[in-house]
């Protein structure tokens, strides 16, 4: 009897410390001071270190571009290389061919502002004017104040290739300037005099005929058509007479003579 009571006591001291050898084991796993992985130091001064927080795995959003930091480059548009292919040109030239040739209309009474409504309106109702919403399309590098005012950006001219730095100012803002591709005199005298006060100003902030570009092309542009103008980028010529001739006919402008001979010369090069 008191062997078998010395053999139980015995049983339970041995799984008392089995136990005790367990729970010590386990605390060691849960402090990280052991760990399953082989490769993994077991030292407690390797392991007490903390998780940086960017090492951490993180979910994609929408990203809100920081106020006065460039928002990211993207492709400028149009572009000073050009982007018209041959198919763009054939299209062109049957539309060109469709447009009524006339001569030009006088001058006479052209403003403006009364005429296409002031410079520049928010057409689209997107709350940003037609200016701001092009040099945000056209320029790489913006930088905005609010959600429309563009501070700064890089253009690269269409109209000539080269590239341009806009920072808004009193004396640098000039530096880029948005050409209507259709000149608003050209329209007012080939058509667009018949047209509603509605419809012009809708031509006047149309984004297929506006262009941000260096402003010393603006300037020696004016009013001209493509018979007594054209880019000196050759590259971007194609491009800009398709978008004359796209604009024309969605206005229901016409062509004079010597405009639709110039175009047709240079849609054949295209």
């Amino acid at each position: 009897m008191t062997s078998r009571r010395r053999r139980t006591r015995t049983t339970v001291q041995s799984s008392i410390v089995a136990l005790a050898l367990a729970l010590g084991i386990w605390a060691l796993f849960a402090s990280g001071v052991l760990t399953t992985d082989a490769g993994a130091s077991t030292s407690a001064a390797t392991t007490s270190a903390t998780i940086d927080p960017a090492d951490e795995p993180t979910i994609a959003t929408a990203s809100t571009p920081t106020p006065g930091a460039p928002e990211p480059s993207r492709a400028s548009s149009p572009s000073a290389g050009g982007s018209s292919d041959g198919t763009d040109a054939a299209a062109a030239r049957a539309t060109l061919a469709a447009l009524p040739v006339k001569g030009k209309a006088p001058s006479t009474g052209y403003d403006r502002e009364a005429d296409f409504g002031t410079a520049w309106l928010d057409v689209d109702h997107n709350g940003c004017d037609t200016r701001n919403d092009v040099l945000a399309r056209d320029l790489t590098d913006i930088v905005r104040q609010g959600p429309c005012k563009v501070l700064s950006g890089d253009l690269v001219s269409p109209y000539t290739g080269a590239p341009v730095a806009f920072v808004r100012g009193n004396t640098t803002s000039t530096l880029v300037q948005i050409d209507h591709v259709v000149a608003l005199e050209n329209a007012w005298r080939t058509g667009a005099q018949q047209l509603s006060q509605a419809e012009r100003q809708a031509l006047a902030n149309d984004p297929d005929n506006l262009f941000a570009v260096d402003g010393r092309s603006n300037a020696q542009k004016r009013s001209a058509d493509a018979a007594t103008w054209l880019p000196a980028a050759k590259g971007f010529r194609c491009e800009y007479v398709e978008h004359q001739i796209a604009v024309k006919a969605e206005y229901r402008l016409w062509v004079v003579p010597a405009e639709r001979d110039a175009m047709e010369r240079v849609l054949a090069a295209c």
